[in-house]
């Protein structure tokens, strides 16, 4: 998926979000929003620990369609509430990969 048709998706969710809940007050929703963030990491560290098989038996067992689904969520997730927060992700995106790739090129540097 091009991260482009993410973002629309993102968008379209977003508003159809806000259409279902309009009793929560704009000032309420990045703490929403944060709060179904954490419960979704929950869920994709669960899937972590089956695939790691250190779940419980009677837990389920490990699926990596579950997995993806799990790591789908928390992107989602994450890209509805900077999109609440008025981030700008594609910007927030490139300017970390710049910075990282500066900092490998330093280390790479210094290492020879």
């Amino acid at each position: 998926m091009k991260f482009k048709k993410l973002l629309d998706f993102i968008e379209f969710e977003n508003n159809r979000a806000i259409s279902y809940s309009k009793y929560i007050k704009d000032r309420e929703r990045p703490y929403i929003r944060t709060v179904k963030l954490m419960e979704e990491i929950g869920e994709l560290c669960n899937e972590i620990i089956a695939y790691g098989n250190y779940q419980r038996k009677e837990k389920q067992a490990f699926s990596k369609t579950n997995l993806e689904e799990e790591f789908a969520d928390v992107v989602i997730v994450t890209l509805m509430l900077a999109k609440t927060l008025g981030v700008d992700i594609s910007r927030g995106i490139e300017n970390k990969i710049e910075k990282i790739n500066k900092r490998y090129k330093k280390l790479k540097k210094n290492l020879i």
